[in-house]
C-alpha cells in the first residue's frame, strides 16, 4: 500500500498502479487517505496496534458476557 502511494507520488499513473495491483481506484484513494505519509515501520506498528485492539475488544466482550450471566444467575430466586 505504501509502495503504491509512493509510486503514484513519483508520477506513475493511477490507472497503471490500480491495474497492476488489481484494485479499484476508490480503494487506492482510501489507502492514500489512511496511509499517506507513513513509512513501513509506522505501518507495521499500526497493524500491531490494530491487532492488539481487536484482541482486547474480544476479551472485554467475553468478560462482559460472563458478568451478565453471573448477574442473571445470582439475581434469580430459588
Amino acid at each position: 500500500m505504501v509502495a503504491a502511494i509512493k509510486e503514484q507520488e513519483s508520477g506513475k499513473t493511477l490507472a497503471d498502479i490500480c491495474r497492476a495491483l488489481s484494485v479499484h481506484q476508490a480503494t487506492f484513494y482510501n489507502w492514500k487517505k489512511k496511509y499517506s505519509g507513513m513509512y513501513n515501520q509506522e505501518l507495521r506498528r499500526l497493524k500491531e496496534l490494530e491487532e492488539e485492539n481487536r484482541r482486547l475488544k474480544h476479551m472485554y466482550a467475553e468478560l462482559a458476557l460472563d458478568n451478565k450471566i453471573l448477574k442473571d444467575v445470582l439475581s434469580k430466586k430459588f
